[in-house]
């Protein structure tokens, strides 16, 4: 859409638009659709045109309850939205005429994140496969559940704090509330992690070219600010004491100085542009990668990460290339 409002090609009679307005008008298109359910009532017609299924996470799943793990799917959506996609993402790929519901001990739908990990919400149990539900006030194995609060699972299966690794997708809704509120573990999923890192491996020489011009600036600009000193030690009668002490008169430094800036000017002129394409492989729009704020620092997204995420991978069934019985350690810090 920022393409369209660039190009000029949103329709005149939808209205006038500029980044503001569109920005609250697909909000607004977003939230009626979703609220409606029109836009869940389309995805569960025709799934095959918005959900791309992983093989790989059933198996990723099965082995970890295998290994005695306990399964909990919290969700937002309600039952019949959960039970369409589920059953169209997993059930193809389990073996033994196993169900998607066969790998979880609770699935709790209409979960109302984040207000399920902060506030204590009525608990019903989903008691029919056409969604008939009725009050209760205690999880049990097996069962589908709707509402609750995170303190509802806790003392339903006696697991609490740092024995639970909840996997979400949502940095703000799934990672940092389960984090701050209840002291959980948290792995953060994001699939544009892997176009990311491709991208990244793509411009390893565009980067080194970049950072070796970047390090001639440095040089020469260090350079020109000792001479700069030893300029305005020298004007004021005190001895100059610099890497650069020179006994050239003051109009020699000056022209040295001159030089000098004509030089970093050019170096201004390459890196610019390079600086501008660095993220380029990743977005064409020039905002740059998820990851890094220009060059040498970490993205607010990134450092969000850090805070609340206790691991970070771009897809669930990342997991399926170590054992369930894999303890991740982080690497070690370099602090000065």
């Amino acid at each position: 859409m920022v393409d369209k409002l660039e190009d000029g090609v949103i329709p005149s009679n939808l209205g006038s638009f500029d980044y503001k307005r569109l920005y609250k008008a697909v909000g607004k298109a977003l939230f009626t659709a979703h609220v409606e359910g029109r836009l869940k009532s389309e995805i569960m017609s025709n799934p095959e045109q918005f959900v791309e299924p992983d093989p790989e996470i059933p198996f990723t799943l099965l082995d970890q309850k295998e290994a005695g793990k306990k399964l909990l799917l919290i969700t937002n959506s309600d039952y019949h939205y959960t039970d369409r996609m589920m059953h169209y993402s997993f059930n193809r790929f389990l073996p033994n005429s196993m169900g998607w519901r066969d790998l979880f001990d609770v699935v709790i739908v209409s979960a109302q994140k984040p207000e399920f990990f902060q506030m204590s919400h009525p608990m019903y149990e989903v008691v029919t496969d056409d969604g008939l539900m009725r009050p209760c006030f205690k999880a049990q194995t097996g069962g589908v559940y709707s509402g609750g609060s995170a303190q509802m699972v806790e003392n339903s299966l006696n697991i609490h704090g740092d024995e639970i690794l909840y996997i979400g997708d949502h940095i703000y809704t799934d990672v940092s509330q389960s984090k701050v509120h209840l002291r959980w573990r948290t792995a953060l999923i994001c699939r544009e992690l892997e176009e990311e890192h491709s991208a990244l491996i793509l411009s390893l020489g565009h980067r080194k070219s970049l950072v070796e011009l970047i390090n001639q600036k440095e040089v020469i600009g260090g350079l020109f600010n000792q001479l700069r000193l030893t300029l305005q030690r020298q004007s004021t009668g005190h001895p100059a004491h610099t890497v650069a002490q020179t006994k050239l008169e003051d109009e020699k430094l000056t022209e040295s100085m001159q030089k000098l800036h004509i030089v970093m000017k050019r170096l201004d002129g390459k890196i610019a542009p390079m600086l501008e394409a660095d993220g380029e492989l990743f977005n064409k729009r020039q905002w740059g990668y998820l990851s890094r704020a220009g060059l040498w620092d970490k993205s607010h997204l990134m450092r969000q990460i850090e805070k609340y995420a206790d691991i970070y991978t771009s897809r669930v069934s990342n997991f399926l290339h170590y054992t369930p019985f894999m303890y991740f350690r982080s690497q070690e810090q370099v602090f000065i």
